[in-house]
């Protein structure tokens, strides 16, 4: 009897051993399920009531002891004509609608904010600062090898820059606009990849009701301020969201609460 139940008793351990080693080991998290918000402590965030709306409100936030604080500089925004879609950037691919070129709409995500631009010799930010002449252009034709930079085409095959419909210089090409006098580089579509969209920026608008070709636009004194506030060492990045799609990955990518609407 005793070795009977001293077999038994060996069989139990045996069984509960293999159990513990086939037991499979846990999932890795998602990409979509990461924080993707990464070293940076700078973010302007910009939420529309849906995808197809036009207008949006800035939000801007500054990380200080691993936590996101609302900073002064808020206000409203335009959009794309057309609403937004998902653009490339530093987000994972999403599914839904995404951004191509010529579709008037503002490229949704995540984005660096790599430099400032405008017509003056200096402007008063510490971002890395390029000021524009008659002949920079960004070249937005989807078959030139240059399609998604700004260049001098001066400089290149004049085929390589044909047909480009945005002079960086707009008061000396387009009657005097002004919309161009300051702006910011929104990374969309680092890759350059042909027809996912170009030439995407943060600038000053038309007027509060003027929506964009896909650009965010905005008031001159708000945009001033997120120039001289921004620092490039501390990584800032540009979020752009409806409302909805904000809420729902507020978690997921550890994003900050926003501010009650005044």
């Amino acid at each position: 009897m005793r070795m009977v139940m001293r077999l038994l008793a060996i069989s139990v351990l045996f069984l509960t051993a293999c159990s513990v080693v086939q037991t499979p080991a846990p999932k890795p998290a998602e990409p979509s399920q990461l924080a993707i918000i990464g070293g940076s402590t700078q973010l302007i965030v910009v939420v529309s009531d849906g995808w197809d709306a036009s207008h949006g409100q800035l939000y801007s936030f500054e990380k200080m002891h691993n936590r996101w604080h609302a900073q002064p500089m808020r206000g409203a925004v335009t959009l794309g004509k057309k609403g937004l879609a998902w653009g490339l950037g530093l987000h994972p691919q999403q599914p839904g609608l995404q951004k191509v070129e010529g579709d008037g709409r503002a490229p949704a995500g995540l984005f660096t904010l790599s430099g400032a631009f405008g017509y003056t010799t200096t402007l008063h930010t510490a971002m890395p600062y390029q000021a524009m002449q008659a002949d920079d252009f960004c070249i937005d034709v989807p078959t030139s090898p240059l399609y998604n930079q700004t260049v001098d085409r001066r400089k290149f095959q004049p085929r390589w820059t044909a047909n480009s419909t945005e002079p960086m210089r707009r008061d000396l090409h387009n009657k005097g606009d002004q919309v161009y006098q300051q702006g910011l580089f929104i990374d969309h579509n680092p890759s350059n990849i042909a027809g996912s969209g170009s030439c995407i920026f943060m600038h000053l608008w038309q007027s509060p009701v003027t929506a964009t070709a896909g650009c965010t636009a905005m008031a001159k004194p708000q945009l001033s301020a997120l120039l001289s506030w921004l620092d490039p060492a501390k990584k800032p990045l540009y979020l752009l969201l409806p409302k909805q799609q904000y809420q729902l990955l507020t978690q997921a990518w550890q994003l900050p609460e926003l501010p009650p609407t005044p």
